[in-house]
C-alpha cells in the first residue's frame, strides 16, 4: 500500500510540445532534426520537413493586376510577393544630360551609331561590337529607366506594425534588385527607346523650300553622310517596378526577384511614335500592336543559409580562435560527425539561426548547350562555405533554374 501511495504522489515527467520546444530552444530543436541518432539511421531533415538542399513549393500567376503593363504573384512557401510594372514616357528634352551626351557623341563613332541607330531597326540585337552594346545599355542606368521599389506590407510578419517607417530590410532589398537589374543587363535598352524617323525629302520637296532651309538641309545631309542617321531617339519608356511582400516567412529576396522576372516577362509596351506636328509621343490603343520585352536570359536567384552545430555555445565568435575552430571542424569531419549544414531557401525560423548566408544568381546559355553562367555570387557573415561547397551550391542553383524556368514557362 505504501509503495502505491508513493507512486501516486510522484511528480509527472516534464514534457514540452514541439512548438514550445522550438521557441525555448530554437538551435537545439533544429539541431535535433538535422543530426538524428546514428542508431535510428534516419537522414538529416529540417524542422519544416525538407531536406537541406530542398526548396519550398513555388508558384507564379501572371496578369494578376489590372491597369499595369505587367504583373505577377509569386508564392515561395508562405512568402508571397506581388509585383506590378507601370510604364511611363520620358522625353529626351526632359533629360538634363541628354543634349550634352548627344552633342559630344559626334566625336565617338560608336556612341554616334548608338544614338542614331543607322540600322534603322530598333529592338534588334546588334552584333557590331561589345562596346556599342555596352554604351547602349548605359541608357538604363544613366537615365534611371528601371525604378524598383519594394515594400513590406503591414502584417506580413509580426514585426511590421501599422504606421511604421520603411524598414531597413525593404530598402536593402530594393537596392539589391536594382543592382541585379543593372549587372545582369536583363532589359534591353532598345526595347525602351521611342524613335522618330525624319522624312527623307526628295529633289521635288527640296525645291519647295526657301533658300535658307535648303542650305540647312544640305549642311545636315553633308554632315551626316548617312540616310539612316535621320532617325533619332525622342523618348524612353521608364518602367516603375513595384514589389510588395504581403506575407513574409523567410527568404524575401528570392521571392521578390522571381516576381520581378515573371512580371517583366509579362510586360507589354504599346506601339509608340513621335508626332512631329504636335511634338509629342503618341501611343496606339490596339492591344495587338503591343510588344513584349525581349529579355536577355533568365537569371534565377537561389539563397542559402549555413547552420552550425556549435553556434549556440558562442565559441565560434568569441572563445575559440580561427585555427582551433578549423581543427575542430576537421576533426569532426574525420569522425563522420557533421557540424554544419547548408540549407537551401531558409524560412524565417532558419534565418534567425543561420550565421552565414550565400546568394547565387545563375543563368543557362542556350546557345552553348545550356552552360551554367554565374551572374552574381554573394557571401556574407562567415567563412564556413569554401570553394568545394560553392561548387556544389552552383549545381543546386542550376537545378533550381530548371524549376523556375518550367514554372514561368507555364504562366
Amino acid at each position: 500500500m505504501a509503495s502505491s501511495a508513493a507512486a501516486s504522489t510522484a511528480p509527472p515527467a516534464l514534457s514540452l510540445p514541439p512548438s514550445q520546444f522550438a521557441r525555448l530552444q530554437p538551435h537545439a530543436y533544429l539541431l535535433a532534426h538535422l543530426s538524428p541518432p546514428a542508431s535510428s539511421q534516419q537522414p538529416s531533415i529540417r524542422a519544416n520537413g525538407r531536406a537541406p538542399s530542398q526548396f519550398r513549393v513555388t508558384s507564379a500567376n501572371t496578369g494578376s493586376l489590372t491597369h499595369t503593363n505587367g504583373s505577377t504573384v509569386v508564392r515561395l512557401g508562405d512568402t508571397t510577393a506581388v509585383c506590378g510594372i507601370k510604364a511611363e514616357i520620358l522625353h529626351t528634352e526632359d533629360i538634363a544630360s541628354w543634349s550634352v551626351s548627344h552633342s559630344s557623341s559626334s566625336s565617338t563613332p560608336n556612341k554616334r551609331r548608338k544614338l542614331t541607330n543607322p540600322t534603322g531597326k530598333p529592338g534588334e540585337d546588334r552584333q557590331d561590337g561589345s562596346d556599342q552594346v555596352e554604351d547602349d545599355d548605359s541608357y538604363i542606368e544613366d537615365f534611371s529607366l528601371l525604378v524598383p521599389n519594394l515594400s513590406l506590407s503591414t502584417g506580413c510578419a509580426p514585426g511590421f506594425i501599422p504606421g511604421a517607417p520603411p524598414s531597413a530590410l525593404a530598402q536593402s532589398l530594393s537596392n539589391q534588385i536594382l543592382s541585379l537589374l543593372h549587372s545582369s543587363r536583363l532589359v534591353r535598352s532598345e526595347d525602351l527607346q521611342i524613335w522618330y524617323q525624319r522624312p527623307n525629302l526628295g529633289p521635288e520637296e527640296l525645291e519647295r523650300h526657301n533658300e535658307d532651309e535648303q542650305m540647312d538641309l544640305d549642311v545636315e545631309q553633308n554632315g551626316s553622310g548617312n540616310v539612316g542617321e535621320t532617325r533619332e531617339i525622342k523618348a524612353f519608356w521608364v518602367l516603375y517596378i513595384d514589389i510588395m511582400i504581403i506575407s513574409l516567412a523567410g527568404n524575401p529576396f528570392d521571392a521578390a526577384w522571381t516576381a520581378v522576372l515573371a512580371a517583366l516577362r509579362d510586360t507589354k509596351l504599346p506601339r509608340a511614335w513621335w508626332d512631329a506636328d504636335n511634338e509629342t509621343v503618341i501611343c496606339s490603343d490596339l492591344v495587338s500592336e503591343a510588344r513584349r520585352l525581349s529579355l536577355r536570359g533568365l537569371p534565377v536567384a537561389s539563397s542559402f543559409g549555413v547552420f552550425e552545430a556549435d553556434a549556440a555555445s558562442g565559441w565560434r565568435a568569441v572563445i575559440v580562435p580561427d585555427a582551433e575552430e578549423e581543427r575542430k571542424i576537421a576533426e569532426g569531419d574525420r569522425k563522420g560527425i557533421q557540424r554544419r549544414w547548408v540549407l537551401a531557401d531558409p524560412d524565417g525560423y532558419e534565418e534567425g539561426l543561420a550565421q552565414e548566408r550565400v546568394c547565387l544568381v545563375v543563368d543557362k546559355d542556350q546557345r552553348q548547350n545550356g552552360r551554367v553562367v554565374i551572374v552574381k555570387m554573394e557571401k556574407n557573415g562567415g567563412f564556413a562555405v569554401d570553394k568545394k561547397e560553392l561548387k556544389e551550391l552552383v549545381a543546386v542553383s542550376a537545378q533550381r533554374w530548371e524549376e523556375i524556368n518550367k514554372i514561368l514557362s507555364q504562366c
